[in-house]
């Protein structure tokens, strides 16, 4: 299993998935529900753990590797499993699709990372242009985007500005690993170790400022809202979701939650071609889950391993939640410590940390904060990508009249607002508990539904004095409230 526990949510998630399989939307709507033999699940399930067993499963999560390696080098260490094992239900699984209508906040530096040691790479080598320039950034920022646009979504992708002086420490740190990645591809190209070269030459990837200016040009030009953070991009998405302008974060990097996000997506933007599931993190369930105040779910995340200070060695994510628990805060952990058993790094700027995750350096002013999403710029798409960095031009026009097509999509909104519920004003309405009907088999009434799956009417059931519409998404009836 890999270092965050996503393998005990995939097997979670595949489950699930052969579960609904096995009911037939379309004979519920006629009344009748028929379940496929249960022999049939249980055989896919035994195919499941076979493939595992036998066929390498870690090909599900290997072409990520290298960047998982990255993500546990930043961030907060551990904290998706501390997450797993004390608060699960503050984590769920959703298909990428689940988000249509949504504005999402991205943090663009993580994402072009992602794009740089997965896209179009093979070795040493990467996607180019006539002059040598690397343009694997640009072909995954296109796509992925245009997905995400297709899906019904609208991006807002979020850039780092200058990292805090309290940052330079983890920076140098990340500066010498990937000096020692260099010294290691050396040696594997020397011993033509593929494998090697594969691995080192991605731990050798750095994002630098050309990349950012790439991908803003080509993100104004799609008509999609750039912002420029003064500061962490993740801070600043934060920001944006806390006050209600977006749904929700996407990075792979947790201390978007640290920073207070309210919704955190992870996944959202791998840029590889198998459809992981997007993990959704949700703080108001976090805190609760682990019985933690914001102030102290930081000092948790201090204690753990931030990207801002050292952290006490020999403490993990584990420990520090106990003694979290057990104190309260750092102070009093400090007070009660046992200094023989933990060594406490030196002038320890834990206070300086703490009030960056509280108050970081965030724009709120209106007028720079100008999130807009507008028609692609045709004749500047065509010059930039094709003209200047060599993309097929055939390829280009056919990505453009997909960004036309998904915005007009995504201005249609979700499909919630389209389906409001009516209420007779002469009769008090009585609130009811709205359950799902997956496994009713009662006759449907004189309401239409609309089925997403089939694209047929049928016919929901009514409520009290409410006519509430319901709508099938994969194999799961809802109710629109």
């Amino acid at each position: 299993m890999n270092h965050d526990g996503s393998l005990i949510l995939h097997y979670r998630f595949y489950a699930q998935e052969h579960k609904l399989a096995s009911i037939n939307i379309n004979a519920y709507m006629e009344g009748e529900v028929k379940l496929i033999s249960k022999w049939i699940k249980v055989c896919s399930l035994l195919f499941f753990f076979f493939f595992c067993h036998t066929s390498n499963f870690h090909f599900i999560f290997s072409a990520n590797s290298c960047f998982h390696w990255y993500t546990t080098q930043m961030g907060i260490k551990g904290l998706t499993k501390l997450l797993s094992d004390n608060a699960p239900k503050s984590m769920k699984e959703n298909k990428f699709e689940s988000y249509f209508g949504r504005k999402i906040a991205v943090d663009a530096s993580m994402s072009i990372y992602q794009f740089l040691i997965v896209v179009g790479r093979s070795g040493t080598e990467m996607l180019t242009n006539e002059a040598g320039e690397v343009t694997s950034h640009l072909q995954g920022m296109l796509s992925r985007t245009i997905r995400l646009l297709e899906a019904g979504m609208k991006p807002v992708y979020v850039f780092d500005g200058k990292p805090p002086d309290l940052k330079k420490q983890e920076l140098a740190k990340r500066y010498s690993k990937r000096a020692e990645a260099t010294e290691d591809l050396s040696e594997a190209l020397e011993s033509a170790n593929k494998e090697d070269i594969e691995k080192f030459s991605k731990r050798t990837v750095k994002v630098t400022k050309k990349h950012n200016e790439d991908c803003k040009t080509l993100l104004r030009l799609m008509g999609v809202p750039v912002v420029e953070a003064p500061s962490e991009a993740e801070a600043q998405c934060a920001a944006l979701c806390k006050a209600g302008k977006v749904y929700a974060v996407a990075s792979e990097d947790m201390d978007s939650l640290t920073f207070g996000a309210p919704k955190f997506l992870r996944h959202l933007m791998d840029p590889s071609s198998k459809k992981i599931p997007v993990m959704e993190f949700e703080i108001a369930k976090i805190l609760e889950g682990l019985n933690l105040t914001m102030d102290q779910f930081i000092d948790l995340c201090i204690l753990s391993g931030c990207d801002y200070c050292e952290s006490i060695r020999g403490i993990g994510g584990q420990t520090a939640l106990k003694l979290i628990r057990e104190h309260g805060s750092i102070e009093n952990i400090l007070e009660n410590i046992n200094k023989e058993r933990y060594t406490i790094p030196d002038n320890w700027p834990y206070q300086e940390a703490r009030q960056l995750f509280k108050e970081p350096m965030v724009l709120t002013d209106e007028k720079e904060l100008d999130i807009k999403w507008t028609a692609p710029d045709e004749e500047g798409l065509i010059t930039f990508l094709v003209n200047e960095n060599g993309f097929n031009s055939d390829r280009v026009t056919k990505s453009i009249e997909k960004i036309k097509a998904a915005k007009n999509k995504s201005s249609q909104g979700r499909l919630e607002s389209f389906f409001k519920p009516t209420a007779n004003p002469s009769v008090p309405i009585k609130r009811k508990e709205i359950k799902c009907m997956l496994r009713s088999f009662k006759p449907a009434s004189e309401h239409k539904m609309f089925c997403l799956q089939t694209c047929n009417w049928s016919r929901p059931m009514v409520y009290g004095n409410l006519s509430l519409p319901m709508y099938s998404l994969g194999s799961e009836l809802h109710t629109l409230v």
